[in-house]
């Protein structure tokens, strides 16, 4: 058995196509739930909802130890937010029940426009300080949330898997939970920049 154990290829080839997707200078830093390619539109599956009007969505994403995250960055889909009166975003750290880090001011009644990435400063920068699973989470209080673009994943079907995407809290305004409590698996995945 080799390090990259059955596979008999130079791995950096396979990997190749990656370079495509990837910032032009790699002294750029982000961190991301998904690759940037293979995304579709909430809104084009009504089974799959990526968020409901004052309920917090919440996904995994890898940090490093020494990574400063200031920003957290997410994408609509074909539809816009009808009528926000609020909307934030938030990062939640790696405990079995995790804990808020940091949030974003309220946008309040701030547009979000059809197919446009939202990157919003956290009101301070995080350092995290030992490398694993943070949660970013989002929501939007308004007549209809936007889409948004993600993909789908099944849920855990295996004992100790984690969402890859939940859902927790119940008529949200303007600050995010204290901690991610009871959360309720989803389906819809959505893609999340941290920088």
């Amino acid at each position: 058995m080799t390090q990259l154990g059955a596979y008999t290829r130079n791995v950096r080839d396979a990997l190749a196509h990656l370079n495509l997707s990837d910032p032009a200078s790699p002294d750029t830093f982000f961190r991301r739930n998904l690759p940037r390619v293979g995304l579709y539109d909430s809104a084009s599956d009504t089974g799959q909802v990526a968020l409901v009007t004052q309920v917090m969505t919440s996904m995994p994403i890898y940090l490093q130890a020494g990574d400063v995250i200031t920003n957290l960055s997410f994408r609509s889909g074909a539809t816009a937010a009808d009528t926000p009166t609020n909307w934030w975003f938030a990062l939640y750290s790696d405990a079995a029940v995790p804990a808020l880090l940091a949030q974003t001011a309220d946008q309040l009644t701030a547009a979000w426009a059809a197919n446009t990435t939202m990157t919003k400063a956290l009101a301070s920068a995080y350092t995290v300080p030992k490398s694993g699973i943070y949660w970013p989470g989002i929501m939007v209080k308004a007549t209809t949330p936007p889409t948004l673009l993600g993909a789908c994943a099944a849920p855990a079907i295996v004992t100790g898997e984690r969402n890859l995407s939940q859902s927790s809290g119940s008529a949200l305004t303007t600050t995010a939970p204290a901690t991610i409590a009871t959360p309720t698996a989803k389906q819809f995945v959505p893609y999340v920049v941290a920088t």
